[in-house]
């Protein structure tokens, strides 16, 4: 928190709202982010508002208090710690608890099920996962921030053992510890805080079925709505970070958001390099924003997901003046 705030040359009293993700399942208790709001010290008094989710999906809380002209600057921040208990079994926590849930399947497995749809359905092939797990964990060579990282070759990660068939280790997402913290503001407040604002042109989240029955195994349509809504196809996408935890699904979620060839897909590695619970999604934004900001990219995606199957999709467009 104290290094955003250093960063945007600014203090607590700067910020007009305050705005935090978390989830209570990840500490084992209830009302766990009260603690986390004691980094932000008893005093001055702060407006703050908490969501049971990425820090993403705080951030489209505190976008939404500023398009109502109440604040012009907001602080968002998210943080999970998956160490604290087995995360692929927490997991099994959000699926439906009469039918899916008592039956324990981990994480993985879940994930595994629609790998395999997609394979036998030709939507995606194992070599295109390699490639995927391959380009991430290159890109995170130069991301210090990534836990996992290297250079390997479609051969290797192809004979690398299963996990949960057709999954490998490099496949799935490297759980980690962290925080991810941003600052927001609007018009004139933004342009005095940056030189180049990485500006929020279009925003949009939507959730699909609990009931993994009702639900597509092969395709992403909450994220192609997303997507639409946000506008994502108006123009050229320079860079997309993707929240996407299995390799398998970042193929989905570029196909759902319509993206080419030309577009850069998560040049900082990921949430296969780096996924740390309830701040991966808000990470991606942060990552994007970097680029639009620093001049080298002019339009850009920031992506975040939750749910099995990534079950909910909020799509942000990001665009340089």
């Amino acid at each position: 928190i104290q290094q955003v705030l250093a960063n945007a040359s600014m203090t607590k009293t700067d910020i007009g709202f305050w705005c935090h993700g978390s989830c209570d399942y990840m500490t084992g208790q209830p009302f766990s982010f009260v603690s986390a709001v004691d980094a932000l010290g008893a005093w001055p008094p702060i407006i703050e508002s908490h969501v049971e989710a990425d820090g993403a999906f705080a951030l489209y809380e505190a976008w939404m208090k500023i398009q109502t002209g109440e604040i012009d600057t907001a602080l968002v921040f998210g943080n999970g710690r998956s160490s604290s208990g087995d995360i692929n079994r927490i997991l099994t926590l959000q699926l439906d608890p009469y039918v899916v849930g008592p039956l324990w399947p981990d994480d993985r497995s879940i994930a595994a099920m629609q790998a395999r749809a997609c394979l036998e359905s030709g939507v995606v092939t194992e070599r295109g996962m390699a490639e995927v797990a391959q380009r991430s964990h290159r890109n995170a060579l130069t991301n210090p921030k990534a836990l996992r990282r290297g250079d390997h070759s479609i051969e290797a990660l192809m004979a690398a053992q299963l996990v949960a068939d057709p999954l490998r280790e490099l496949d799935c997402p490297a759980h980690a510890d962290g925080v991810t913290a941003v600052i927001i503001a609007a018009g004139d407040r933004a342009r005095s805080l940056a030189a180049r604002p990485a500006w929020i042109r279009g925003i949009d989240h939507r959730i699909e079925s609990q009931n993994l029955g009702n639900r597509s195994m092969t395709s992403l349509p909450s994220a192609a709505l997303a997507a639409h809504k946000a506008g994502v196809a108006n123009d050229k996408i320079d860079v997309a970070e993707l929240h996407a935890p299995y390799s398998h699904q970042e193929l989905l979620l570029t196909s759902a958001l319509g993206l080419s060839e030309s577009t850069t897909i998560n040049p900082s590695g990921g949430a296969l390099c780096a996924n740390p619970m309830m701040s991966a999604g808000l990470a991606r934004f942060a990552e994007a924003a970097t680029r639009v900001m620093n001049g080298t990219a002019d339009r850009a995606i920031g992506h975040a997901s939750s749910g099995p199957w990534m079950q909910q999709n909020l799509v942000c467009v990001l665009e340089g003046e």
